[in-house]
C-alpha cells in the first residue's frame, strides 16, 4: 500500500468536491452542502486563492482530504492555519490518515512560523475527538463558536446603509 500526501493540484477539484459532499452527509447536513466543483476550483487555484487543501492518496486512489486557510492571530502578529474539513473515506479509515494530515498541517505552521492549528469538531464526533485529543489538541471550551448566515446575513447586511 503506498500512500502519497501532497498538496492539491489543479483537477483535484472533482475529488475534493465529492468529499466535501461526502463529509457533508457524514453531518447529517447534506442538504445545506450547495458547493461545485467550479466554487472550490477558483477558490483553490484563481487568481486569489481563499483555501488551500492536501489530499492523501492510497495507491493512486484519493482516501482522505483536508481544506484549510490561513487565520491571523492578534496577539502573536502571525498567521495561523485554521482546519475547515478533514475527511478520511470510510474504506480508508483506522489507518492513521488523519493523524498523518494534521501531521503536515502542523509542519506547514512550523516551517511558516505560524503559531496555530485550529479547528471545531462537532460534539457527537467521538472519533474525531479521540483522535483530536490523542494529538495534543485542547478544546477552548471557553470559546462559543457563532455564525450569522442565510436570511439572517442579508438582514445584518441590509443594516450597513
Amino acid at each position: 500500500m503506498t500512500e502519497t500526501i501532497r498538496a492539491a493540484r489543479p483537477g483535484d477539484e472533482a475529488e475534493l468536491t465529492a468529499m466535501v459532499h461526502e463529509l457533508a452527509d457524514f453531518e447529517h447536513a447534506a442538504s445545506e452542502c450547495t458547493v461545485t466543483e467550479t466554487q472550490l476550483g477558483s477558490a483553490l487555484f484563481g487568481p486569489q486563492p481563499t483555501v488551500h487543501a492536501h489530499l492523501v492518496e492510497v495507491d493512486g486512489q484519493a482516501a482522505a482530504a483536508a481544506l484549510w486557510f490561513l487565520n491571523f492571530s492578534t496577539w502573536d502578529g502571525v498567521p495561523g492555519i485554521y482546519l475547515e474539513d478533514l475527511f478520511v473515506r470510510p474504506q480508508f479509515r483506522r489507518r492513521g490518515l488523519a493523524r498523518k494530515l494534521l501531521a503536515t498541517l502542523a509542519r506547514t505552521c512550523v516551517d511558516n512560523g505560524y503559531t496555530r492549528l485550529s479547528w471545531a469538531v462537532l460534539d457527537w464526533n467521538v472519533n474525531a475527538i479521540a483522535l483530536y485529543d490523542g494529538v495534543g489538541g485542547a478544546p477552548q471550551s471557553e470559546w462559543i463558536t457563532y455564525r450569522v448566515s442565510g436570511p439572517r446575513l442579508s438582514a445584518l447586511a441590509a443594516e450597513s446603509g
